[in-house]
């Protein structure tokens, strides 16, 4: 059975030093030395990655241990640099845009990718997302959970979800900045906590900010399972029917009534969580996806939705015809790779 992998992450084995060309810490610098590969950002040490971080054939060999054919590939979030000026943004992400882009070209049975975009700059992301699409063969791109002080309902970013929708961009959100680093350090509580609670913030901002209602053809997936949406959408809908003067400020419709125009992943790490994600969003809105290769993702990828012991033709929708419906990919593309 064909298995995609929508959330793996990838890495160019190098990228431009912003950070020395423009003299700001802030932008990330891979550091080769010694056969390792360090990431430093804000001039210190972030993040050592190895090999499976970067390197197409040893990935490949990876997944294949575990039956998976393909990886849709998008950027580490710490590359997105919202913070940054619009145009050192761009510089970045078109340089790992068209990495992508070779990448998906040099292994069209291995891979499908979505770029990154210049978010802080509605009109640059319009134009990188297109380019992407358009030119470089791209499904779709990756955006962040918020873009600095923007959440996904700022007016500001409506014109890029406008395109999007027009287009057919897939778009990816992902968690970024987590809410409460500073008050929460220890217990590496923002992956754990504000991680999950960024997901649930993108995706309320999208429907009680009407994205959604004023988009009916946007696709959204969002990773991480949605985060802690789906686990708390009871508490979610009550606030809206009990307090609509402050929850219904800006859409009227509930939000379960979207709940089959989202699409989430299957990275939830339990067997009774993922059980649930199905119960609310059903197989047709849920893919696989394993955040590799980071600690936080699945290790064994695939085994969540196996243990499930589901029937054939929804393992199916799981591994591989909901990701090709968001895609807008035809089962062709791969199909040489399960015979």
């Amino acid at each position: 059975m064909l298995k995609i992998d929508t959330h793996a992450h990838i890495l160019p084995p190098d990228w431009p030093n912003l950070a020395e060309k423009y003299g700001d810490d802030r932008f990330p610098v891979m550091v080769r030395a010694e056969g390792r590969h360090r990431i430093y950002k804000d001039g210190k040490f972030f993040r050592e990655v190895w090999a499976n971080a970067f390197d197409p054939e040893v990935r490949i060999a990876d997944y294949a241990k575990f039956g998976v054919d393909v990886q849709v590939v998008s950027t580490v979030p710490v590359l997105f640099s919202y913070w940054a000026k619009p145009n050192q943004a761009l510089e970045l992400h078109r340089h790992l845009n068209d990495h992508t882009a070779e990448l998906c070209r040099r292994y069209p049975r291995h891979y499908a990718g979505i770029g990154t975009v210049p978010l802080q700059s509605p009109t640059l992301a319009i134009q990188e997302m297109e380019r992407c699409i358009e030119q470089l063969g791209l499904s779709g791109v990756q955006i962040g959970s918020h873009c600095e002080n923007w959440n996904l309902d700022a007016p500001e970013l409506f014109p890029f979800f406008e395109a999007a929708a027009e287009i057919g961009a897939a778009i990816l959100v992902h968690p970024w900045d987590m809410m409460g680093a500073a008050s929460m350090p220890k217990y590496w509580l923002p992956w754990l906590v504000g991680m999950p609670a960024e997901q649930s913030r993108a995706v309320c901002c999208l429907i009680f900010g009407g994205v959604l209602e004023r988009l009916p053809r946007l696709k959204v997936c969002f990773a991480h399972g949605g985060g802690s949406f789906p686990y708390t959408i009871g508490r979610i809908e009550h606030g809206f029917r009990m307090r609509p003067d402050l929850v219904a400020t800006d859409n009227a419709r509930g939000p379960r009534e979207y709940l089959d125009r989202l699409y989430f992943d299957s990275c939830v790490h339990d067997r009774a969580a993922l059980r649930y994600l199905l119960d609310v969003a059903g197989a047709d809105h849920i893919m696989l996806g394993t955040d590799y290769p980071f600690p936080l993702g699945e290790q064994e990828p695939g085994s969540g939705i196996i243990a499930l012991g589901l029937p054939p033709t929804e393992q199916a929708r799981l591994f591989h015809g909901t990701a090709l419906e968001w895609l807008g990919l035809p089962l062709s593309r791969f199909a040489d790779d399960t015979e």
